[in-house]
């Protein structure tokens, strides 16, 4: 192979290499901001997420992809090997992984970023009334990653002195909010733990989801499930998506995907406010 030719292809070795980068391709058009969704997105509508991406687009005036995943880890790795750019997460990859993670907005739900867990049983189960009062039968958390669906209830049953390992004949993952929710309802488990957000957005849309659970408990107050970027991402592109969201509040288009989605809008958020999720992250021996 001649000098010359070795030459060529460094070059545009060279240019691929800078290219990917930038976030952009070898004919200059940028890549789309690849947004990550999770079970934290309520039912994961074709025709909201249509909506939503167009709307951002317009905002940001470059291509958006919605890429949605199972699990909150999928998201997180996904984020970790540069495969997103943003993701809509939960409070508590957030926390864990804050070093490695940019906060960019968290949503406004009934006047503040803040949501709740609640416990929910079926609703003919009458003797349920608190965590102490909890069957010895089947327990469904929503994702080993998840605030509400898993690191609160365990945190709330550790506090009353009971251990899901021994108390429950059988826990298992449902891997998302409605999935609980509809496996409580038909009696695949007995109780189980989910974003209120979520319970009171079925709710409101899909009654018939919900009209066979009771809410038993409903927790303290959390931070949101937050926007978070990749660390690296570059900074104005967080501040674009961070612009476009707070800004959906203030705008037609933007204020019709916040009534489908049950959000007020988005608001700029500092990482204390998912400070009580890292105290029980710490207090369950998830965190150091």
């Amino acid at each position: 192979m001649t000098q010359h030719r070795l030459l060529s292809i460094g070059i545009a070795l060279g240019l691929i290499l800078t290219c990917a980068v930038h976030g952009g391709t070898t004919t200059g058009v940028p890549t789309p901001m690849r947004i990550g969704l999770t079970p934290v997105f309520l039912d994961n509508q074709p025709r909201i997420l249509r909506a939503w991406r167009h709307y951002l687009e317009q905002q940001l005036d470059r291509k958006v992809a919605f890429v949605q995943r199972g699990t909150y880890r999928e998201i997180v790795e996904g984020l970790s090997r540069g495969e997103l750019d943003a993701a809509w997460l939960c409070g508590l990859p957030f926390v864990e992984r804050r070093s490695r993670l940019a906060l960019v907005a968290a949503p406004v739900y009934q006047g503040a970023p803040l949501y709740r867990s609640y416990l929910i049983v079926r609703n003919d189960d009458t003797k349920t009334n608190s965590w102490k009062d909890l069957p010895a039968g089947v327990f469904a958390f929503a994702d080993p990653d998840s605030n509400s669906g898993y690191l609160y209830p365990k945190w709330a049953m550790q506090t009353v002195g009971l251990d899901p390992e021994t108390h429950f004949r059988k826990h298992f993952f449902a891997h998302g909010h409605r999935n609980v929710i509809e496996a409580v309802a038909v009696g695949l488990a007995d109780a189980g733990a989910v974003d209120g957000y979520v319970w009171d957005t079925l709710t409101r849309d899909r009654p018939e989801i919900t009209s066979n659970t009771r809410v038993v408990l409903r927790s303290e107050t959390f931070g949101f499930p937050p926007i978070v970027a990749r660390a690296g991402w570059p900074e104005q592109a967080v501040r674009d998506l961070q612009k476009a969201l707070v800004g959906m509040a203030s705008d037609r288009d933007g204020q019709d995907i916040l009534r489908q989605l049950n959000l007020d809008g988005f608001a700029k958020v500092k990482p204390a406010l998912y400070e009580s999720i890292a105290k029980m992250s710490r207090a369950v021996g998830r965190t150091p």
